[in-house]
């Protein structure tokens, strides 16, 4: 993984002022340098720059970015941040062709690629990525982004300039670019935050490459198109023949994910998704001598302060030791307190540029700077939920046929802080609504899907194309502060063009949810660990945490600078804060309730602050 950042612009010769557009290269690669500290480089070319800073996987000689071919008629150039897992099959195709690699990395093979298949080769990737490149021959810019949005892409206008970066912040570094904010802005930050509106980097003017697309730009302009589409066919495979399928593509996703110069570990929350990716990781290195290092995550007194609820029914610590009985694992636990997780939730906001899922975050940061300190590479569990239907939403029919995102249905716990003026200007049940009912037109069905059988394809696109992607952008940031690199097996398209297609009645056969995955991991570990009610991330149930969520949003109330006041109604705060908090109705997901919604509005004021948007 990598960080890349860029600009194009076809009115202006950079080489003129080689020295200042370097210095700018450098202070936008420089802004997101946590994204690897490995390696850096610049490519300047009249209307062109890229730059790159490295964490190197593959190929740790090798492999310096911008990477640069000549061809045909004229010269190659790519920064590309992610990972290629079908990178020796596209070599040999290419070595066919007549291309010969001076390294082992996959940049070469996109890039390759991209010469001889032009952005064609975007379709062919199996992997996680961001790229630009740049082709002389056709005087253009191409920006691509993979399939399910694993790797972030980030770009803006300034004046006739396009800029890019892996990160917001690596924009606001360019000069003219400055962090701004209107009413739409704050509607994705109230209305439907933390998730996002696909393509919107809620800052004005700075979008985001949507999942599957590229930006392309050339002398006639810019523009964005789809390089992949989810599509819906009919499923004609008996349940034993589906689960054999699933069973071979989670397999081989995660044998071509422990692909690396680097150790791998994975991350190992003893929930039936984490425990699999475990499994399968685990009999694999075993088989080549090796062990892998494994990761549990906790918070300090929730031996005591625990509540079992119907989000989160069941402690995690029990099943963890489970597969540590099973499989020969280098185990280590790890655990916040209360302070260190309250004090990072303004670092969550710096890293993600922009308020998140609060305590998740901020915990999920400091776990990942734990674990770089161990390792470079780690496998996770995440997306099976969205994938194979695991959330109560898929299954509850009070919440599968919600009339809106299912994962955030009561608007009246957002709008419980906001003054009347805000919910006036704001108008946040007319913005969300027009959001849901946008991604509900794009949802891939067949003609003869009516009734219940279509709004189960609605709910896997809407977890697909929203929820999905919120918990994506937040593993990546939180890993990549550090530079650790975070792989997603079940996030392979393969199993997600697959799955979209099962029947709901096998996935959730019996009664129980993500049963059809379940069934595929039989041989992997025992029934009570397999199937087990989920549980989702762990979250601290401490009443000295919420103490001091309570203290500090107080002094929030007090300060009279505080730019949230624009927003927030004191009599309706003051009595929220007076009350007990709710920890088993969130808000949003499954884990934000009561708590976290101080938790929010305090990373909303720090926002508004950092960034001078209030």
């Amino acid at each position: 993984m990598c960080g890349i950042v860029g600009f194009c612009d076809f009115k202006r010769n950079c080489l003129q002022d080689a020295q200042q557009w370097t210095a700018v290269l450098r202070k936008m690669r420089n802004a997101i340098a946590h994204r690897g500290h490995d390696q850096t480089g610049e490519y300047l070319r009249r209307n062109v720059g890229l730059a790159h800073t490295r964490l190197s996987i593959r190929d740790l000689a090798g492999g310096a970015q911008p990477m640069v071919r000549q061809g045909g008629k004229g010269e190659y150039a790519i920064v590309f941040n992610g990972e290629i897992y079908n990178t020796e099959e596209l070599k040999e195709e290419l070595h066919c062709r007549g291309y010969r690699f001076e390294t082992t990395c996959d940049t070469e093979v996109i890039l390759c690629g991209y010469m001889e298949y032009g952005m064609e080769i975007a379709p062919k990737l199996n992997g996680i990525f961001a790229f630009a490149v740049w082709d002389e021959r056709r005087d253009a810019l191409f920006l691509c982004r993979d399939r399910l949005g694993v790797k972030p892409l980030f770009y803006a206008l300034e004046g006739t300039t396009l800029v890019f970066g892996s990160e917001p912040k690596a924009l606001f570094a360019y000069p003219g670019i400055t962090p701004r904010a209107d009413l739409d802005n704050f509607r994705e930050i109230f209305g439907v935050g933390p998730a996002r509106t696909p393509g919107c980097g809620v800052f004005r003017g700075l979008l985001e490459v949507k999942p599957g697309c590229m930006v392309e730009c050339s002398r006639a302009g810019m523009k964005e198109y789809p390089c992949w589409s989810l599509e819906a066919r009919p499923h004609t495979h008996s349940y034993a023949e589906t689960v054999e399928r699933v069973s071979w593509l989670l397999r081989d996703a995660v044998r071509r994910q422990l692909v690396s110069d680097v150790p791998v570990c994975s991350f190992l929350s003893g929930g039936i998704d984490s425990s699999v990716v475990t499994a399968l990781a685990s009999r694999q290195l075993e088989g080549e001598g090796k062990t892998l290092n494994t990761f549990s995550f906790d918070f300090a007194h929730n031996d005591d302060c625990f509540q079992s609820n119907a989000f989160q029914p069941t402690r995690d610590r029990p099943f963890v030791d489970q597969v540590l009985s099973l499989y020969p694992l280098h185990h280590t636990y790890l655990e916040c307190d209360e302070v260190t997780l309250a004090d990072l939730l303004e670092d969550a906001v710096k890293m993600k540029d922009l308020p998140g899922m609060t305590d998740v975050d901020a915990s999920l940061l400091y776990f990942c700077g734990l674990v770089k300190q161990h390792n470079k590479v780690a496998l996770t569990g995440e997306c099976a939920d969205e994938i194979f239907g695991g959330y109560p939403w898929f299954y509850r029919e009070e919440l599968l046929h919600t009339d809106g995102f299912p994962w955030s249905a009561d608007l009246s716990a957002r709008t419980a802080l906001l003054s009347d003026e805000a919910l006036r200007q704001l108008d946040l049940e007319d913005y969300i609504r027009q959001r849901y009912l946008d991604t509900l037109a794009q949802v891939p069905a067949l003609p003869e899907e009516q009734g219940e059988e279509r709004r189960r394809r609605e709910m896997s696109f809407l977890n697909l194309r929203w929820f999905m992607q919120t918990l994506l952008d937040r593993m990546d940031r939180t890993s990549m502060a550090w530079g650790l690199e975070a792989r997603v097996p079940f996030a392979d398209h393969r199993i997600v063009e697959y799955v979209y297609n099962v029947p709901w009645s096998m996935k959730y056969q019996d009664g129980m949810e993500k049963r059809l995955l379940r069934d595929a991991c039989k041989d992997l570990l025992p029934p009570e660990l397999l199937y087990r009610k989920k549980s989702p991330y762990p979250k601290t149930y401490s009443p000295a945490y919420e103490a001091l969520l309570a203290e500090r949003f107080q002094r929030l109330l007090d300060d009279p600078h505080a730019p949230i006041h624009r927003f927030l109604d004191q009599k309706k705060a003051r009595r929220f804060l007076s009350q007990p908090k709710d920890y088993g109705k969130p808000w949003f997901g499954q884990l934000m309730a009561g708590p976290q919604m101080l938790a929010y509005f305090l990373q909303i004021n720090h926002w508004m602050e950092f960034y001078c948007v209030g």
